[in-house]
């Protein structure tokens, strides 16, 4: 055996597995390997010719895969790292989930300044889908407060970047979906937290028109989001229930009641959906009448206390609710449409509606402008995500003219929801790609970073 041989690491152990999203939805096998330290990622990028970071898998589409390739579960780096209450940062391993996070800040009065709806992210995923949350209108998504990262790319360099020390290649990370790199480690800033409640006030609309009158109002609080029922027959089509809330006040006492925070963050849900559950129990007609019962029962109400946690992860109260739909699995369609465009989402829900899609679940909210890297999502305006069973007649046929919608009006899908997307639709939306490709070519020049949403998109790519 020769020196240069000897000098090898060993190859890390994997295991072939079958992935899929949170959607459920396109299979793939691949090596799964689990690194439990920088140089156990460095060494698997290095022994690898396709690899890709996966975290909690809670991205709905095919981001986190790649078939008949390598996938770097990062969830054993999982570690919170140091908090800093005077700076108001904390730093973490890139497998810290959310709530982790969130548990960690709370002795000092902290917490998270932007969250997604699960949480049971981790870090590096948020950092890779530059996670928006409903105060995106306000503060803007995860891009602006991250502090850091360590990125470990093929290239062979595991380093620390900032907005200040390389911020091409920082902010093309921050949306990446993996594909410049492997991040093992970020800090974040974060924010005081006077006590884990918000105050609540909730109205009720009647019609599409009334909910984008209400919603696109002056938007007063921190945090905005509508519950659309888009199920609804006529003239009820779009009816809503609009949330809107805004921190616990400091000068104010906090409730006595509720679950003890941080504890409610809790991973373990009071209920989960089983293994092998029949999506067919779960039907438009049976979904139109739960959905008319939430809008009923919806009252309006004023600074209505609400404990952290149900507020911002209510879904999370249902362990495994993608089950519901049934081994099919489902397609969640977010897309956004720039401001002076609500014609065109307009248009979306009504192509919805004649194609007689079943949307089981749709939510709106308000964007602010536009900052970050080549593939960030959010632009000024309105998002819309729906969830669609994917084996809804005719659903991909429908799903490409939305896409035809969205491209043409200025707007774009979002990358961490997509299962299905085609690339040239992906040139429109995203217009900044070679900015994207440039720092690939840098840091990845032979193409070691690869997934399957890579790959059917071309984002693997050269420029």
């Amino acid at each position: 055996m020769s020196a240069t041989e000897l000098s090898k690491p060993p190859r890390l152990a994997s295991t072939e597995r079958s992935l899929c999203g949170w959607g459920r939805v396109s299979h793939s096998r691949a090596r799964v390997i689990t690194p439990r330290t920088t140089e156990e990622v460095v060494h698997a990028l290095e022994q690898s010719t396709g690899a890709i970071a996966r975290g909690a898998g809670r991205s709905y589409g095919d981001a986190a895969q790649n078939e008949s390739g390598d996938v770097l579960d990062m969830t054993a780096l999982n570690r919170v790292i140091s908090i800093d209450p005077e700076r108001a940062s904390i730093t973490a391993q890139a497998g810290a989930t959310i709530a982790q996070m969130m548990t960690s800040l709370a002795p000092h009065n902290l917490t998270l300044p932007v969250v997604p709806g699960t949480r049971h992210v981790t870090l590096a995923g948020a950092i890779a889908s530059d996670i928006h949350g409903k105060n995106h209108h306000r503060d803007g998504g995860l891009a602006r407060h991250v502090d850091t990262l360590t990125l470990c790319t093929p290239a062979g360099d595991c380093r620390k970047i900032s907005p200040e020390t390389d911020p091409e290649l920082f902010y093309a990370t921050l949306g990446g979906m993996g594909l410049t790199g492997v991040v093992v480690e970020a800090t974040l800033r974060a924010e005081p937290m006077a006590a884990p409640w918000v105050l609540a006030s909730t109205d009720r609309t009647d019609s599409f028109d009334r909910t984008f009158a209400v919603m696109a109002g002056e938007e007063r609080h921190r945090y905005s989001v509508a519950w659309l029922d888009l199920l609804a027959e006529d003239s009820r089509l779009g009816r809503a229930v609009v949330s809107r809330a805004d921190p616990w006040p400091a000068e104010r006492a906090a409730p006595p009641s509720g679950r003890p925070y941080p504890r409610s963050l809790s991973p373990r849900p009071s209920l989960e959906v089983p293994h092998g559950f029949p999506g067919a129990l779960v039907r438009p007609s049976g979904l139109r009448a739960f959905n008319a019962l939430r809008w009923r029962s919806a009252r309006k109400e004023y600074e209505r206390p609400v404990a952290l946690a149900p507020y911002f992860f209510p879904l999370d109260a249902l362990g495994a609710w993608n089950r519901l739909y049934g081994p099919g699995g489902f397609i969640q369609y977010q897309f956004v449409v720039p401001g002076g465009q609500e014609g065109q989402l307009v248009r979306c829900v009504q192509l919805l509606r004649k194609r007689r899609l079943p949307v089981y679940l749709a939510v709106l909210k308000r964007l602010g402008r536009k900052f970050g890297g080549p593939l960030s999502f959010p632009l000024e305006g309105w998002t819309l995500a729906t969830d669609l069973p994917a084996a809804a007649p005719g659903l991909i046929q429908a799903l490409d003219e939305l896409d035809e919608i969205v491209a043409g009006c200025g707007g774009r899908v979002y990358l961490t929801k997509d299962a299905r997307m085609r690339p040239e639709a992906l040139a429109v939306m995203y217009p900044e790609l070679n900015r994207f490709h440039a720092q690939r070519a840098t840091v990845d020049p032979g193409g070691v970073l690869r997934s399957d949403l890579a790959r059917r998109l071309g984002l693997c790519e050269s420029a």
